[in-house]
């Protein structure tokens, strides 16, 4: 029984839509530590979880670290919270603690940390009596250096560190929590325009993120791929006067993890399809990245499938009031969470306020799922509350 739940957590965790799966052409992409494809803060989740090519924030180290060399304060800080899944429980959250510090005009530092409370988790014995309860937990804790490489151009490098405890180490069986090491690797562009006799930014992104080891929980007998993913984006800036100003940005996104291909066969033995099961887990990170764009069973067809696409508006005031939406489409073969997104903003001196609202769009359990999830962000300018300022970059890139 012990074992039973647990695998039920970890299903709802890695594979949160269960629909359609009886259908042959069903088949998402499996990866471990999910937590890391959550967004977790507000200004980007309102947008359709989009974000590598947005102006810069102190949230930047999430969806693109190469934003921050771009940032005009010196310094800031950031907390989010996500209530996760609250149709289906009520004490699962996501904590969020993102700052960075500029130190001279060109070099960037940045960390950020992620926890996952997956709330309580109830042992039973076979006669359905509670033997113990566990709280089990994810977080990972990276650490970012961003560099100006020309007037418009930047990059980064993150490094991460990750555990996951799902409850494992209350197993007699040799189970543990899994340990992993990752790395991101990201390039921002950033272009002032000059349109219509008025200001305007075009910006493009892109960070490739988790690249790193697989991780295990049962002390190695099986190791499973963290979730390597690519986002590339472009994102549009324009002042319509000194007051307002309208964004737009696109973000896709694809997985670097090969495409499930062990599925068993009618009349296949099952030691010949626990063996190419087997095969897929054995690959070597650098073969698993490479192989993910050209592995899928139906072609071509099924990797165009794998593209997430991801958009949304920023509208703002004075650089004071914020209106934001966005739409996130993911294939239904790939998984099948579409979802409308809303959010908006206050920022006042030092304080910067966000919160974002999820809608389902379509009728899948995980759309039902995610329905009505609220994240909310309270960032704060520190270099305007220790009067260091902006020392600037020679542009304009507020929000």
């Amino acid at each position: 029984m012990k074992n039973a739940k647990t695998l039920c957590l970890i299903a709802t965790l890695t594979t949160i839509s269960i629909t359609s799966i009886a259908q042959n052409d069903y088949n998402p992409i499996p990866s471990s530590v999910q937590m890391l494809n959550i967004a977790p803060e507000a200004r980007g989740t309102s947008m359709g979880d989009a974000g590598v090519a947005t102006s810069p924030d102190v949230n930047s180290q999430y969806w693109n670290p190469a934003k921050y060399a771009f940032m005009e304060s010196r310094s800031g800080v950031s907390l989010s919270v996500t209530p996760w899944l609250r149709k289906l429980v009520n004490d699962i959250n996501l904590f969020y603690l993102a700052g960075y510090y500029r130190f001279d005009k060109r070099q960037t530092i940045s960390a950020s940390i992620r926890y996952f409370s997956l709330g309580d988790l109830i042992f039973t014995d076979d006669d359905g009596n509670t033997t113990g309860t566990y709280k089990p937990n994810e977080f990972c804790i990276d650490g970012a250096y961003s560099i100006l490489l020309s007037n418009n151009f930047s990059g980064a490098v993150a490094l991460r560190y990750i555990h996951s405890d799902l409850g494992f180490q209350q197993d007699d069986d040799g189970f543990s929590a899994g340990n992993a090491f990752a790395a991101d690797l990201a390039f921002y562009y950033n272009k002032p325009l000059h349109l219509g006799g008025n200001n305007a930014t075009f910006m493009a992104g892109i960070n490739i993120s988790n690249i790193g080891t697989k991780i295990t929980y049962d002390n190695g007998a099986t190791n499973e791929y963290l979730p390597a993913n690519m986002r590339i984006g472009a994102g549009f800036e324009y002042e319509l006067d000194r007051y307002n100003k309208v964004g737009a940005t696109v973000d896709f996104n694809k997985l670097l993890v090969p495409t499930p291909t062990y599925r068993y066969t009618d009349g296949e033995e099952a030691d010949d399809a626990y063996s190419r099961k087997m095969a897929y887990y054995d690959q070597s990170v650098v073969s698993a990245i490479f192989h993910s764009f050209n592995d899928a069973p139906n072609g071509g067809k099924e990797e165009l499938q794998e593209i997430d696409i991801q958009g949304g508006i920023e509208y703002s005031y004075n650089n004071l009031f914020f209106a934001r939406g966005g739409y996130h489409y993911n294939h239904e073969n790939k998984g099948n969470l579409k979802y409308a997104t809303i959010g908006g903003g206050l920022k006042y001196q030092m304080i910067d306020l966000a919160v974002s609202y999820i809608f389902s769009v379509g009728n899948s359990n995980a759309n039902s799922a995610l329905a009505n999830t609220i994240r909310i962000t309270l960032g704060f300018d520190l270099g305007k509350a220790f009067n260091m300022g902006g020392t600037s970059n020679g542009r304009n890139n507020k929000r």
